[in-house]
């Protein structure tokens, strides 16, 4: 028989997914919109603590509206962390607008709050204007430093728009990621802590705020008894069935998240001693991650062999890996945008690989990855 592969991190279903589908398809719901849609939104709001929440058709869409609600329009500057996917930075240019990318800081591997401040203050001296919004990111589920960067944003007035893509869980200082901006956008693609196949949700600040969200991502067509439209709209909101799967993935959400840590604490104790090979952990108890994927970072004054070379190695053995995020600044796309720093998330996407983390995998197979991590880790 074949191995199965252990994959980095796949759609855990095991609950009523299947059922709540049916019945949208019974129902004949099955366009965008309808009963399962205010229901995972209102189940989204409960978990998150929060009173407004939009579902929408992806993470990406979430991250768009939220700078058209913080007001970037085409020639602003936005300033958004480097390491992270190009989701959080291609919805800057969607608008017209440029991405000014700050480097990490190494406890978080998020926005330094510091270079934060040099860029803005340098923006403005180069081009007479401060930047529009921030785009913060909690990469890999770990929350970043937002009491700094928060002080920030306040001192030069620049709303603040979290990605907490892949932050579902992850708590700060005791409150959920996505909900410490002026807006938080959340992703449910088929490799995150819950998912609806493809999908995503913005948090917002208030009902007028999230009416204003819901008539813009439905084309921005007016209340009247035919098509009338004063501004341009987007086909954005979450299907029914989508949300219908959402609806059920959201009642194994508390169970996913404590999964997911688990798995984290295993790789911490089955690695703890390997020379040379260091588990991304949380810095301080301030920051909670939901670990939606396990990182680790290789030392290459003592393990010979890359993270690429490793990654080769480990899936020849039927173990899926990830190469850290290659940094928005050394993208051939954004090769003309300002940058300050680099070196530290540079370390990082050369030094760091993903493990599988995925909640349906067992003890067993993480204790697998492992021992293979060990061995090919010279």
């Amino acid at each position: 028989m074949e191995k199965k592969m252990i994959k980095l991190s796949v759609p855990h279903l095991a609950g009523n997914e299947g059922k709540y589908v049916s019945e949208a398809v019974e129902s004949t719901w099955i366009v965008p919109l309808g009963p399962y849609v205010d229901e995972f939104e209102k189940r989204l709001e409960s978990f998150l603590g929060t009173q407004e929440v939009v579902a929408l058709s992806a993470g990406t869409a979430a991250i768009h509206l939220g700078l058209v609600m913080a007001g970037v329009k085409a020639g602003d500057e936005v300033v958004c962390q480097s390491l992270t996917f190009s989701a959080s930075c291609n919805p800057i240019v969607y608008l017209g607008a440029k991405p000014v990318f700050v480097d990490s800081e190494p406890s978080t591997w998020n926005m330094s709050p510091v270079l934060l401040e040099e860029a803005i203050a340098d923006r403005h001296r180069k081009t007479g204007r401060y930047p529009s919004a921030i785009v913060v990111v909690h990469l890999y589920g770990m929350p970043a430093m937002m009491d700094e960067i928060r002080a920030v944003a306040a001192k030069y007035s620049i709303p603040v728009v979290e990605d907490a893509a892949e932050a579902l869980g992850s708590e700060y200082k005791g409150q959920k990621c996505g909900t410490l901006g002026l807006y938080g956008a959340l992703s449910f693609n088929g490799n995150k802590i819950i998912t609806t196949s493809g999908g995503g949700a913005l948090v917002c600040p208030d009902s007028e705020a999230g009416d204003r969200v819901k008539f813009l991502a439905t084309q921005a067509r007016e209340n009247r008894p035919y098509y009338y439209h004063t501004t341009v709209g987007y086909n954005y909101r979450l299907s029914n069935v989508s949300a219908a799967i959402g609806c059920a993935q959201i009642e194994e959400l508390a169970e996913r998240v404590a999964r997911r840590r688990a798995i984290h604490d295993l790789y911490m104790k089955e690695l703890n001693g390997v020379n040379g090979v260091s588990v991304f952990a949380n810095p301080c108890a301030d920051f909670e991650s939901n670990y939606w994927l396990t990182t680790v970072l290789l030392n290459p004054e003592i393990i010979r062999r890359t993270p690429d070379e490793i990654r080769v190695l480990l899936l020849e053995k039927g173990i899926e890996t990830r190469l850290i995020w290659r940094p928005m600044h050394m993208q051939p796309v954004f090769a003309d945008a300002p940058c300050y720093g680099g070196a530290c998330a540079g370390r990082i996407f050369d030094t760091g690989l993903c493990l599988p983390s995925g909640s349906s995998l067992t003890d067993e197979e993480i204790r697998e990855v492992a021992e293979a991590l060990k061995a090919v880790a010279v």
